[in-house]
């Protein structure tokens, strides 16, 4: 109900944004409910259950307008349970890692250190990011990227936090590696 009604939203050329905690339990409560497929995954999980839960994620777009504009959009943002022990959370993670535009990864050793925000710099990213970037922009964060792939996971965020707080934009950020 509530994804139909984002959908009418953008459909009146609205910007909206939908929060999904967690694509796994949405994923698991379909699977307790869908009508069997006949085959049944690793943890018991039926592939059918994966259907619904694609199709909210798939729901996620862009409209465009007269003359090209945009005339509305539906972000979807969704979490998912990952490293619980669970086979059919594995697997559906796996499932859905690969769809979404961009991945934050969380990182419990950070967050058990009290280093804030806790976020796995080295997995997280955005996917395309030269459709998003300029070509000189794109080259200074591949820089970054390699840069803090030579660190480790606390001393990268550390790093960020500090560097970032010293600057007022991103693009005075990404200038201020070439100086040091």
């Amino acid at each position: 109900m509530a994804l139909d009604r984002a959908k009418r939203l953008v459909e009146m050329g609205k910007d909206v944004v939908v929060l999904l905690d967690s694509i796994t339990r949405l994923a698991r409560a379909y699977n307790l409910v869908v009508n069997p497929s006949g085959r049944t995954l690793s943890g018991g999980f039926d592939p059918a259950a994966l259907y619904p839960a694609k199709r909210f994620l798939g729901a996620a777009r862009c409209v465009e307008g007269e003359g090209g504009k945009t005339a509305g959009s539906l972000t979807v943002i969704g979490t998912a349970l990952v490293e619980t022990g669970s086979r059919m959370d594995d697997l559906i993670y796996e499932e859905f890692k690969g769809t979404g535009n961009m991945e934050l990864h969380l990182s419990r050793t950070l967050q058990e250190r009290r280093i804030f925000p806790a976020i796995d710099v080295g997995k997280s990213g955005t996917r395309h990011d030269e459709l998003l970037l300029g070509e000189e922009t794109m080259k200074k964060v591949v820089t970054l990227r390699h840069m803090l792939s030579l660190l480790g996971d606390e001393e990268r965020t550390m790093m960020l936090i500090e560097r970032l707080g010293k600057t007022k934009s991103n693009a005075e950020f990404l200038e201020s590696l070439t100086q040091g």
